[in-house]
């Protein structure tokens, strides 16, 4: 087995440990076959998770719900990997009226939780906090704060609009193998209704 590791970096571990968790279920994940997986010994993976696979699954949970650099304050002080050009938050940037930019911002969380579906579980008992995830939802209170809503209350919907997004997932991954589950585009469909009633409500 090789031991060059010059090009393992922490992305490429999360990302091949994700590839794991897809085609073997969460339980599937070892150091071992991570390791295996990216042709290296398992104590190189330590060298970029020390504390092991309890900090593995941290940095996965950020990165499925944040993308940007690997990273998350749970795993305590470290210096982050560099984010590519074009990791930056998504919808809720974008120019537009405060609804069309949450609904893009939704759209492109929501699809990314369905990439990463495998790795669902992690979410229940992790909240990541990375400097991207925190920017983003700034910029979702920001187009809050343009809908009209004031003080608390803006926390309130950023937490009503999070709780949706990762419900919504859950229910269509609940529910996909099911003989009488929705075609994609009938689960998009259901996930803009609730969306917009949810946004109406908020305001």
């Amino acid at each position: 087995m090789s031991r060059n590791y010059a090009g393992l970096s922490r992305e490429r571990i999360i990302i091949e440990a994700l590839h794991i968790i897809a085609g073997r279920g969460l339980g599937g994940l070892s150091m071992r076959r991570l390791g295996d997986a990216l042709e290296v010994e398992a104590m190189a993976i330590y060298h970029h998770f020390p504390l092991g696979k309890e900090q593995l699954f941290n940095a996965i949970a950020a990165y499925v719900t944040s993308p940007g650099p690997a990273t998350t304050s749970l795993d305590g002080p470290e210096e982050a990997e560099p984010a590519a050009e074009d990791a930056e938050p998504a919808g809720a940037a974008e120019p537009g009226p405060w609804d069309a930019r949450i609904t893009a911002w939704a759209e492109a969380y929501r699809a990314r939780l369905l990439e990463y579906s495998g790795a669902l579980s992690l979410l229940a008992h992790r909240a990541p906090r990375t400097p991207n995830s925190l920017a983003t939802r700034a910029l979702v209170q920001g187009a809050l704060g343009e809908a009209g809503l004031t003080g608390p209350d803006v926390e309130r919907a950023a937490d009503a609009l999070y709780s949706y997004c990762l419900g919504a997932v859950v229910h269509q991954v609940r529910h996909q193998q099911e003989e009488d589950a929705p075609d994609a585009a009938e689960a998009d469909a259901r996930f803009r209704f609730g969306l917009r009633a949810l946004l109406a409500g908020l305001v």
